[in-house]
């Protein structure tokens, strides 16, 4: 059968093929592996902390859209007040880190100090599984949703932690906006930043 690439709505029905699908994207992530450095586990460890995302935050919250090899999280200006962990999820995202909680609250909360005030749509995560990779999978899911984001005249914004997927990202369109090192030893992060484009 081929392999679609047609963004469709994700439900929270999809909730287990996309942890699925972003384990498999996540796994060569920087800073995925500092938050799980145990290779035995960190696939079940990444499954239940992206289902813990999608389920009680972003399902519920953003814009989840997903093709058959990739998903994307995004969230609109008016709904980033609502799109946080509420206390059960910060418990559920505090047992699946175990003793890497801490440097995870600590990374978050740098993170969110150096979040854009100007209202903007946020690119919270997009992966795409490696076995699919060149064959769009990515490319059609940012094509999506920043179109939503033109089309509200909002400028775009995203954080990596994945030097490599700089240029990609730079395609569609981002630039660099701020490189900053997070606590702890973590990785870099690179916050990235686009204007809105004018629609037909």
């Amino acid at each position: 059968m081929a392999i679609t690439n047609m963004p469709e709505t994700a439900t929270i029905d999809d909730a287990a093929a996309i942890s699925r699908v972003l384990t498999r994207a996540f796994d060569d992530d920087p800073m995925m592996r500092w938050f799980f450095p145990d290779e035995p586990s960190r696939a079940t460890a990444l499954e239940r902390y992206f289902t813990t995302l999608f389920t009680r935050q972003y399902v519920l919250h953003g814009v989840c859209e997903r093709t058959d090899a990739a998903a994307a999280f995004w969230v609109a200006p008016e709904a980033q007040a609502k799109a946080v962990p509420d206390a059960e999820t910060i418990r559920r995202l505090t047992e699946i880190l175990g003793d890497r909680a801490g440097l995870f609250g600590e990374a978050v909360r740098t993170a969110s100090a150096h979040t854009p005030q100007e209202p903007h749509w946020s690119l919270a995560l997009i992966g795409a599984d490696p076995a699919a990779q060149g064959l769009g999978q990515g490319s059609a899911l940012l094509r999506s949703g920043l179109a939503k984001a033109d089309a509200a005249g909002m400028p775009a914004y995203l954080e990596s932690s994945k030097e490599s997927n700089l240029p990609v990202y730079e395609h569609f369109g981002f630039a660099v906006r701020e490189e900053l090192r997070l606590p702890g030893g973590g990785p870099t992060l690179w916050g990235m930043w686009r204007e809105p484009r004018p629609t037909a």
